[in-house]
């Protein structure tokens, strides 16, 4: 096949676009990350992701890693083999943190809802509840469901743990909302914050960021789950005077440094409502141009990242999203377990406005035709086009 001229139009969950400023931040020379010059970087960024979290009380950490290792980290250094953990599964996303926590050697507990769907709220007040010796030592939330274009409330999950009176962590996973949906680490009582660098940081993927309350760093004084690389005590230790236990990725901490720059100019709440303000023009493409349906069950679930398209039935959805590649040069997300080949999926975080983004709707429109689905041509980009047209939103 040749080459098609142009770029690549890349509208998947993550990793998301980088700006040239944060790409030309990270080409630097190598320099001695034992230098009395290298904590400057390293207590900065380290400092200033603490605002990201809308955290005072916790502390962040860094890896060498992706999300799916901060999920690791997370549970490893406080709970211990045998310990019982609380989860919800509602996409592949939820569903591999169970998977891993089961391998790791916990006692999982699973709640199995319907896809499309988020956190069973009353359902885990009322497990609590009923939990009166305390056994479950930590509640598992996605804030966001990559798979499905679900999101999930955090305050709603502390909201039951409240109700319950119940001591065990809570541990969320930011991957793909953190700086794109609103999250509060401290005021919602989060202990364990996962997230990684190639969603709404708008980093390439290789950068773990978790964030431990007092509360989770108090509980690896007892924790005896065997950790060594993922170990929070080893990088504390290093972390105090700006040094890490082993190599850092010093490109990425260059460019997380200038991710954090060009956030805070813009705004945390510009940037969430932007991304509503996106999200909700992408909704009506599907719903009001294409007349399709999202796999979000209704408006309490829609993401503002990501949203997952249903195709009629009788289509593929990994046809779509083929044709889209290789005739527009137009990355589209995939269906994933239970939704493959019934959805594609299309990305809106990250470093984008409302005109980058309709060529993701464009291509997705003209992808479909292709296929022989029944959508009105331009009704996507019409629809679009209206809602963002009268409602852009205020800078703050």
């Amino acid at each position: 096949m040749s080459r098609i001229a142009g770029r690549n139009h890349l509208y998947v969950p993550g990793p998301t676009n980088t700006p040239e400023r944060i790409l030309r931040a990270m080409v630097v020379p190598q320099e001695d990350h034992r230098s009395p010059k290298f904590p400057e970087l390293a207590l900065s960024v380290l400092a200033d992701l603490k605002k990201v979290f809308k955290t005072t009380e916790g502390t962040i950490f860094t890896f060498p890693a992706s999300g799916t290792g901060m999920w690791e980290a997370a549970l490893t250094n406080t709970l211990s083999p045998g310990d019982k953990v609380l989860c919800s599964r509602f996409g592949q996303f939820s569903h591999l943190w169970a998977d891993m926590a089961q391998r790791l050697g916990f006692e999982v507990q699973v709640l199995d809802v319907e896809w499309g769907t988020g956190v069973p709220y009353d359902q885990y007040e009322e497990i609590l509840r009923a939990d009166k010796e305390h056994k479950i030592k930590a509640v598992l939330a996605c804030q966001n469901e990559t798979t499905t274009g679900v999101s999930s409330d955090i305050a709603k999950v502390r909201k039951a743990m409240n109700n319950a009176n119940h001591p065990a962590l809570l541990m969320v996973d930011t991957v793909s909302s953190l700086v794109s949906i609103d999250f509060r680490m401290d005021e919602w009582g989060v202990d364990c914050t996962v997230s990684g660098s190639q969603k709404g940081f708008m980093l390439p993927a290789g950068m773990g960021i978790l964030g431990m309350s007092p509360k989770a760093l108090k509980a690896m004084e007892t924790a005896t789950s065997r950790r060594c690389y993922f170990d929070i005590g080893d990088m504390m230790r290093n972390n105090a005077t700006g040094y890490f236990p082993y190599t850092p990725s010093i490109p990425m901490l260059y460019g997380m440094r200038e991710a954090l720059n060009t956030i805070f100019e813009e705004g945390l709440e510009n940037i969430f409502a932007r991304h509503e303000y996106l999200a909700n023009g992408v909704r009506a493409a599907v719903q009001e141009g294409w007349k399709l349906n999202l796999c979000a069950k209704a408006p309490e679930w829609y993401s503002n990242t990501v949203s997952a398209i249903l195709v009629p039935e009788g289509f593929d959805a990994a046809k779509v999203i083929s044709n889209a590649y290789n005739k527009y040069n137009l990355s589209l997300g995939a269906g994933l377990s239970k939704v493959a080949g019934k959805v594609f999926r299309i990305g809106h975080l990250g470093d984008l406005n409302a005109l980058s983004l309709m060529s993701a709707i464009a291509g997705a429109e003209m992808s479909m035709l292709d296929n022989g689905i029944n959508v009105t041509p331009g009704s996507g980009v019409a629809a679009a086009s209206t809602y963002w047209r009268t409602n852009a939103p205020q800078a703050k």
